[in-house]
């Protein structure tokens, strides 16, 4: 069957070819290990059982992970092993299991997931995705993941389709975010009382289910930022917590790229995040302290993956 998984609906055969995402249909992975650097709610003191998948459906120029993204740095596994790694990452205490940009590889996560959750698999699943997805593609995983994880990148058409070649960026997003709140809106969290926190699988205060959408500030571009922010509550409210970030890393591949090859100032972040608490976000997150910098993004040394 030719691959429509992601909204850039290639309908190649990943069989014989790849399409946008540069992935044929075998899983390809560069990371699955305990990850401390997520929201509060997804990583806690344990940390978050992260597999980072390679390959992406989208291609912006200051990709965090482009090693992965670009790159395509990664070692094929079969499902079987993606299974067994779900349960491996849950033996180490993880408080869910994270799939870090896995849209083109859904089928096979289906499988591994099903598989793991027949063999004991109890922990939260998290899909931690760019927030270009297909409603289509969402709808196959209801019911299977926990928590969403979206970037909400752009509200700017000519922003996305510069930094990220997908003139339709907004609109495609819209309607995933929104598909993704049918699903799991209305978040809700481990307690003491739950049995999975009892028999520490999981800690307290962990998202149990909910949508926690992120917006990575750019230099040079607080008004969008402010209309992403915008945008957000004032079409969800409560239904969804969002996670204002200012840990943009200028990397090298972005050194000809002058409004991008330099840090988010703490006014640029300081401005949107007084817009946020002036349009009435509570349920929110921001970081605080000097976080850009290379070592928040993990090193793709295939950890237990092989």
């Amino acid at each position: 069957m030719n691959c429509n998984l992601c909204p850039r609906s290639c309908n190649v055969d990943r069989n014989v070819k790849t399409g946008f995402c540069m992935m044929n249909n075998e899983i390809r992975a560069a990371r699955a290990a305990l990850h401390m650097w997520e929201e509060p709610c997804i990583s806690r003191n344990n940390g978050s059982g992260t597999v980072f998948f390679t390959g992406c459906t989208l291609r912006c120029v200051f990709c965090q992970n482009y090693k992965i993204a670009s790159e395509m740095e990664g070692k094929t596994i079969t499902t079987d092993r993606l299974t067994d790694i779900f349960l491996e990452l849950q033996d180490k205490k993880a408080n869910n299991i994270n799939l870090v940009t896995p849209t083109h590889f859904v089928n096979p996560i289906i499988k591994a997931l099903e598989n793991a959750k027949s063999k004991g698999l109890v922990i939260p699943v998290v899909y931690n995705t760019s927030g270009y997805e297909k409603v289509e593609t969402l709808r196959m995983l209801d019911g299977l993941v926990d928590v969403y994880l979206p970037d909400f990148k752009y509200v700017s058409s000519e922003l996305s389709l510069k930094y990220s070649g997908a003139v339709d960026y907004f609109q495609v997003a819209k309607d995933a975010l929104k598909e993704m709140v049918r699903q799991r809106g209305n978040a809700s969290f481990y307690n003491h009382n739950d049995i999975l926190v009892k028999e520490g699988f999981v800690e307290e205060g962990i998202m149990k289910s909910g949508v926690v959408v992120r917006h990575l500030i750019l230099p040079g571009n607080t008004e969008d930022s402010k209309k992403v922010v915008e945008y957000l509550y004032k079409t969800y409210k409560d239904d969804i917590f969002i996670s204002i970030m200012n840990q943009y890393t200028p990397l090298p591949q972005v050194k000809d790229i002058p409004e991008l090859n330099r840090k988010v100032t703490e006014k640029e972040y300081d401005e949107v995040i007084d817009y946020a608490l002036e349009l009435g976000v509570t349920n929110g997150f921001i970081q605080e302290g000097e976080t850009s910098e290379e070592s928040f993004i993990p090193e793709f040394d295939f950890s237990g993956i092989l």
